[in-house]
This record gives C-alpha cells, sequence and structure tokens, in this order.
C-alpha cells in the first residue's frame, strides 16, 4: 500500500525532471524570458515556463497511478486544475489584467463546488459557530479557493520559496490522508510534491527557471482543494483520525502563503487598491531588505511554518478559535518589527544596475526566432 502511495510521487518526480530542461531549452530558443525591473528580486532573464513541467508531472502522474474509480469527483477536480494552468500560462506569456485572472479564477472555484462537491459545510467550531446558511457556506468555499489559490503566486518571489513552501504543505496533507485512509487524496498530494521535489533542483538559488502564474496557480489551486478536504473530514463522524482544531491546524499549514496573501489583500484594499496589484511589501521582501539571502529566506520560511504547524497541533484541543487567532496576534506583532524596523534600501540604484539587462534582452513576446 505504501509503495502504491508514493508510486505517483516517483512517476511525477521523474516527469517534472526530465520535462525542466526541455522547457529552458524552448524558453532561450523562442526568446520567453521573465525579464528582471525595480520591484522584481532577480537581476537576469530567467524563463517563467517552469509551471508547464510542474503540471505535466502532476497530471500524467496523477492520471497514470490513481484508480479511475477510486475517487469518481477527480475528474472535475483534473479539469479546474487544467483550466487554471492554461489561465496561469496565458498570463506568462501574455500579460491578464487582474479582473480577467478573478473572472478565470471563480470559474475553476464554480467547477470544483459545483461540478466536484467541494465545500466547507459549516465553520466547525470557529468563533463558537458550526452550522452555517447553505449561501454562506458557499460563499465561504469560494472565498477560500481563491485566496488559497493566489496565496502561493503572491509569495512566488524569490528563488525556491513557493515550491519548498508547497512541499511542506502537501507533505502533510498526503501523509494526513494516507493515514486517514484517504488514499486518493494522498496520492494527489504526492503527485504535486514529486513535480516540486524535482523543479526545486532548478529552482534553489540561483534559479534556473521559475514557475510563473501556471506553477503557482496550480500549487494554489491543489492545496486549497486539500485544505477543504481536510477541515471536512476530520469533523465528520466517519472520519478514521478526527482531529480538533482543525481549522487552525488547516490554516497553519498554509500559514505564510496565507497569512501573507490576506495582509496585503487588506492592505491594498484600505489604500483603494485592486488587492492583485504588485509592490514590494511581502514577508520575502522584507526580508531581503533585512540583508537575508534567498535560500536564508525560504529556510526561515519554511521553518517558521513549520513552528505553526506545531503549535497548532500541541494546542488544538484548545479549539480553533484561540489557536488560530493566537498565531495571527504572534505573527502580526513579530511582522510589525520587522517591517517598521527594516534598513533602509536604495531602490534607484538597484533599478539602475537592472537597465542594462533590460535592454539588452528582445521581448518576451517578440515573435523573433
Amino acid at each position: 500500500m505504501i509503495l502504491e502511495v508514493f508510486m505517483p510521487l516517483l512517476g511525477a518526480f521523474l516527469i517534472s525532471f526530465l520535462a525542466v530542461p526541455i522547457v529552458i531549452d524552448i524558453a532561450k530558443k523562442k526568446r520567453l524570458f521573465d525579464l528582471p525591473n525595480d520591484r522584481k528580486v532577480h537581476k537576469r532573464s530567467i524563463s517563467a515556463l517552469g509551471g508547464v513541467a510542474i503540471f505535466a508531472g502532476f497530471l500524467v502522474s496523477g492520471m497514470l497511478f490513481i484508480p479511475a474509480g477510486l475517487n469518481p469527483e477527480f475528474r472535475f477536480l483534473f479539469v479546474g486544475t487544467t483550466i487554471i494552468f492554461l489561465l496561469g500560462l496565458k498570463d506568462d506569456l501574455d500579460d491578464l489584467s487582474a479582473i480577467n485572472k478573478l473572472i478565470g479564477q471563480i470559474l475553476v472555484a464554480s467547477i470544483l463546488i459545483h461540478a466536484g462537491g467541494l465545500r466547507l459545510e459549516s465553520m466547525y467550531g470557529f468563533l463558537g459557530l458550526t452550522e452555517v446558511p447553505t449561501l454562506f457556506s458557499y460563499g465561504l468555499t469560494y472565498f477560500t479557493i481563491i485566496v488559497v489559490m493566489n496565496s502561493f503566486n503572491l509569495i512566488d518571489g524569490i528563488d525556491g520559496l513557493a515550491t519548498s513552501l508547497g512541499i511542506l504543505s502537501l507533505s502533510i496533507f498526503g501523509i494526513y490522508f494516507f493515514l486517514a485512509d484517504q488514499i486518493g487524496y494522498s496520492m494527489l498530494a504526492f503527485s504535486l510534491m514529486g513535480s516540486l521535489m524535482a523543479f526545486l533542483i532548478f529552482n534553489h538559488q540561483p534559479a534556473r527557471i521559475f514557475m510563473g502564474d501556471s506553477g503557482a496557480l496550480v500549487i494554489g489551486t491543489v492545496n486549497s482543494i486539500l485544505v477543504i478536504r481536510f477541515i471536512h473530514l476530520t469533523h465528520s463522524s466517519t472520519a478514521a483520525m478526527p482531529l480538533n482544531g482543525s481549522v487552525a491546524l488547516g490554516f497553519a499549514i498554509l500559514f505564510v502563503p496565507l497569512l501573507d496573501t490576506l495582509r496585503m489583500f487588506t492592505v491594498r484594499l484600505l489604500q483603494r487598491k485592486s488587492p492583485f496589484s504588485p509592490d514590494r511589501n511581502h514577508f520575502h521582501h522584507i526580508l531581503l531588505d533585512w540583508g537575508l539571502s534567498h535560500t536564508s529566506i525560504v529556510l526561515t520560511s519554511v521553518l517558521l511554518n513549520t513552528l505553526f504547524i506545531f503549535l497548532a497541533w500541541q494546542f488544538r484541543d484548545y479549539g480553533s478559535t484561540l489557536v488560530l487567532l493566537s498565531e495571527v496576534v504572534i505573527a502580526f506583532i513579530s511582522f510589525g518589527f520587522l517591517y517598521y524596523r527594516r534598513p533602509k534600501v536604495n531602490r534607484e540604484v538597484d533599478a539602475v544596475a537592472d537597465a542594462p539587462v533590460i535592454d539588452l534582452i528582445p521581448d518576451r513576446n517578440s515573435k523573433a526566432e
């Protein structure tokens, strides 16, 4: 049984590992690069089409090794992830507006919810609430999917960060679903995890390729499916592994990307900006200003995320409300210190340093061969 569950991981790893060099080579020939600018942290032109290799490993391995009749709803989940991959690929090749991205994400969420049967049916004890009106539960599920879907896209700002955090969350979901006898969902998690493990070989500092929106949105979508299923399953009367405080645990598994995304969405809306508007105030940008390297930021983020998972697990019997609010308060106090005490960085110098690179590289949408 263990070998059967890990076959999707091994298959996805091999497919993605073989696919990444091919994608890099094609990107070089077609001049499909993510160009540096005054907001981005990389100093040279790199392909952002790594999502193609990630998705190829995930989809092919999942379809090969997950038994077709094990979870009938998976056909809709694969349809949803395929659409979000194509949406992200379109954005990587030719920038999409924020409204078009949101429309596409709502479409994918609709497929997952109404065709795939994915729904948060209650508040599961969070804020002292259990049953909620059906309309509210649908709205909550849409909100959860879209936020988690975007969280890995927004955190994908430095080499290896989104990849490493994705491996962390998928490993935990995969192990839990295996122990809870939800073999299909365990195999789903391990399929994407295998792709990310292979991709990290090429994505750690200094990265040879970026995952782009096509990769980050797929990671976020799969994690949204898994966290909703995790929260729902742990409260089921027939669950093989019921857990207290599962809302806090689910949030903690995705803590760094989720908290950073919710914080950025809130700040931008208060500033009357689009929640998808770019800036340099993400958690990883703050750590960069403190002088940490990409590798150090990745390790710090993974360790912090692991710490919050451990705390949520240790104190789960106190309930999701107390545990989750306590973790959020601790995180915001810590971030506030880092943000307001961060060293001043001269962005103009960085912009000037990047300028020659931009002038020498043709536009990524150029038709020149």
